[in-house]
């Protein structure tokens, strides 16, 4: 029978408690948002809502085609150089998604006959693009720059590091001014995710390779999410000029998909702006997740200690896991809930996303219901 085999697959899953179900969220939810990656607070801020309906009213509902052809509005260059400038970088590219941002960047950075060496604990999206790219790939020990040097060591000719700046799973940062120092001993390029670092590292948000000095090298290129700490959605691409031209002409996500929605742009373009004028919500975000670590150890969780927003607290085993998240839930706390094959390590984890505007109160609630769930 046609996929049949598609069953067989579900009744695995089912035996190994990893069924993944659809939660459709209303739009006042009363639960407690720990679950997000809204690290700043600003997804339902009125400047940023405004700044989504003022463009859908301007441009419209759609980007109306690709980039090359009629997606691209006045608006995605405003943002574009924006972000450049924020960020530290010579030049930004806006893609539909993250996703596809870090699509582009591996696939077009990484052409036959060249090496990519890509970290163990890098984002799907990550380990898809070297999946793609034409490249040859080598995956090394995670967050280990002696493993980068030893891979480039091995192969002459073009080569390229990829790295998330900070990893989703653990919330741990990568050693980025001793990844960088192996590349250039080699002469390679460094692609950093900086999904988790925009809006929480760096001087007033301005990401983790702002923070390591990387910003604006010429053998550095960075992506970001718009969906994250701007509250958006959509991605970009940073580096310099040659690399961003190189995008347009080479990268398949670029060429071929719609543009990012104006709202989305309008909405990511405003909470940059809003990032500019109070840049004390990176650190307040920072604050919020070293309390929630300091609070959750000292209750007896083994929680690792975060360096950004992302608070990853240790379940007994995968269906503990869900079930523990489920009774928060129910006790009125959302919560991330991680499970193979989404952690490399194969095990299972609460993962707790701080935000900036979590009131004492509410941070409080959370940890005590944390601990009254626990499994």
């Amino acid at each position: 029978m046609a996929f049949g085999w598609i069953d067989e697959q579900a009744s695995a899953r089912r035996r190994a408690g990893l069924v993944r179900t659809l939660r459709p969220r209303p739009a006042d939810s009363p639960l407690l948002d720990l679950a997000s990656n809204d690290y700043l607070g600003l997804a339902r801020h009125p400047e940023i809502t405004e700044g989504a309906a003022e463009a859908a009213r301007r441009w419209g509902g759609g980007a109306t085609g690709s980039r090359l052809v009629t997606g691209t509005t006045e608006l995605h260059g405003e943002l574009e150089r924006e972000l450049a400038d924020f960020c530290g970088f010579e030049a930004a590219l806006v893609f539909s998604s993250g996703y596809a941002a870090n699509l582009a960047a591996v696939t077009a950075l990484a052409p036959h006959g060249s090496l990519v060496v890509s970290d163990a604990g890098n984002h799907a999206s990550l380990i898809d693009g070297c999946r793609l790219a034409r490249g040859t790939t080598q995956v090394v020990a995670h967050a280990d720059p002696e493993a980068v040097r030893k891979a480039l060591s091995t192969r002459p000719g073009p080569a390229v590091a990829v790295s998330d700046t900070v990893f989703s799973v653990d919330g741990d940062a990568a050693p980025l001014g001793r990844l960088a120092a192996a590349c250039r001993e080699y002469g390679a390029g460094l692609v950093l995710d900086d999904a988790h670092g925009l809006g929480v590292l760096g001087d007033g948000g301005r990401g983790a390779p702002h923070a390591a000095g990387l910003a604006g090298a010429p053998d550095v290129v960075v992506t970001v999410t718009l969906s994250k700490s701007l509250g958006s959605q959509g991605g970009a691409v940073l580096g310099p000029a040659r690399v961003i031209d190189h995008l347009v002409n080479a990268a398949r996500t670029f060429i071929f998909d719609t543009g990012l929605a104006p709202a989305a742009t309008g909405a990511a373009l405003a909470a940059l702006r809003l990032l500019r004028r109070e840049p004390e919500r990176a650190a307040r975000a920072r604050e919020v997740a070293g309390e929630l670590h300091t609070r959750l150890t000292a209750s007896g969780h083994e929680a690792v200690r975060p360096d950004a927003a992302v608070v990853s607290v240790r379940a007994p085993s995968a269906d503990r896991a869900v079930r523990w998240a489920a009774d928060c839930r129910a006790a009125g706390l959302a919560v991330g809930c991680f499970r193979p094959p989404s952690v490399p390590d194969g095990v299972s984890r609460l993962r707790l996303t701080a935000r900036a505007d979590l009131t004492q109160g509410q941070i409080d609630r959370a940890v005590g219901i944390i601990g009254d769930t626990r499994p």
